[in-house]
């Protein structure tokens, strides 16, 4: 360690992490919700929620702020109480109208957001604060065991005021993972940190959960992220589960629109359906399902948007070109069309501002939506493949 110019003592220049072991492995619990809800007077938080976790698995919870995300890993921990429903840990019922089984009860382990470690503690001694059921020489050795794990028993006397974002979250998570829990909660873990160590702290986490084998719920507003931790992912809004599955099932067959935005960067386009199809400055596609004279909203990945040769497609002009580092968002005008579509693309291959090009959708990205508002969409999608 070395002082900096404020005299706190930071990791030097080159520092390397300690040696590292594996993490203790855990017998996985099931854990399930059965129309969960919890009210707050008039306002309603989590919603008639229903899912099963199995063991081992990593579902992460997703959606926006205020959807209810935290408030269900908190019932889940026991913080708070539902107010109508049930939860079972292996089908043991640790909430419910009739019972409410205490937190130290429930074999549940909650990594925070702020990470929450005691400033007055040392490392060692915040690591060994959830294994007081322990005798001491076998909560020492835990401790130890967990910091060694993720590079920091050597500093196992220091204080967390010594400590990077990081770093403290490397601590938060040795604590959590110590008492060898069935179930570990994890709030927003990443969010305070930067781009960078968030990816390299995301990825080394995900190691040491399957190490640990562990059931776990992540809450996260990252879509990216859910789709790199979680063996599943539940989408939240508004309190209620709007759908779970992998993230090829949200991804590819979205429950709605707002599910579709959570997960791509859209081109939406009103359009009125006629004989079962749709006819758009973009292409004719098919719209089963959907009544005739129908408002419908075809949804096109930016991504999904090639630029051709005029004579290959439809009539555009690039209207503007924005540098995103290996990738550019390109502004095109199409005929046709009122507003500009958006199209990303690779950098090496952008055309500059005013190129005419011919635009090209892949059929297989296309999807379309019942017309709906921002807070949420109808139940039905039609992927078009025509």
């Amino acid at each position: 360690m070395l002082p900096d110019k404020t005299g706190r003592e930071t990791f030097p220049q080159g520092f390397r992490w300690g040696p590292r072991g594996t993490a203790a492995a855990t017998i996985a619990a099931n854990l399930s919700f059965e129309n969960v809800g919890r009210h707050y007077g008039q306002r309603c938080a989590v919603d008639d929620v229903s899912l099963d976790i199995a063991p081992g698995e990593i579902m992460c919870l997703l959606g926006p702020s205020g959807c209810g995300k935290t408030t269900l890993l908190r019932l889940t921990a026991g913080v708070e109480r539902p107010t109508e429903g049930r939860i079972l840990i292996d089908d043991r019922v640790v909430a419910g109208p009739d019972k409410f089984v205490p937190p130290e009860q429930r074999g549940v382990g909650l990594m925070f957001q702020d990470f929450a470690l005691f400033p007055h503690l040392t490392l060692q001694e915040n690591v060994e604060f959830g294994l007081q059921v322990l005798s001491r020489s076998d909560a020492s050795r835990v401790a130890r065991a967990a910091l060694e794990r993720v590079g920091l028993a050597n500093y196992a006397d220091r204080y967390p005021h010594i400590l990077s974002g990081g770093e403290q979250q490397r601590v938060a998570l040795a604590r959590a993972i110590a008492p060898r829990p069935g179930v570990l909660l994890m709030d927003e873990p990443f969010s305070g940190l930067d781009t960078r160590l968030r990816e390299e702290m995301r990825e080394e986490t995900l190691t040491i959960l399957q190490e640990t084998r562990a059931t776990c719920m992540v809450v996260t507003h990252s879509s990216e992220e859910a789709m790199r931790m979680g063996n599943r992912i539940a989408l939240m809004r508004a309190g209620r589960l709007v759908q779970a599955g992998t993230a090829e099932e949200l991804y590819h067959a979205p429950a709605d629109i707002g599910a579709a935005r959570m997960f791509s960067d859209l081109n939406e386009i009103a359009c009125t359906v006629s004989k079962g199809q749709i006819d758009t400055p973009l292409g004719r596609y098919d719209a089963k399902g959907f009544a005739d004279g129908e408002t419908a909203i075809l949804c096109v990945r930016q991504r999904d948007i090639d630029l051709v040769d005029m004579s290959k497609g439809h009539n555009a002009r690039v209207l503007a070109t924005r540098f995103l580092g290996e990738s550019a968002l390109l502004e095109v005008g199409v005929a046709g069309l009122e507003d500009p579509i958006l199209v990303r693309m690779r950098e090496s291959i952008a055309v500059p501002p005013g190129t005419e090009v011919g635009v090209k959708v892949v059929r297989e990205g296309i999807l379309l939506f019942a017309q709906a508002d921002e807070e949420a969409s109808g139940p039905r999608v039609s992927q078009s493949r025509s």
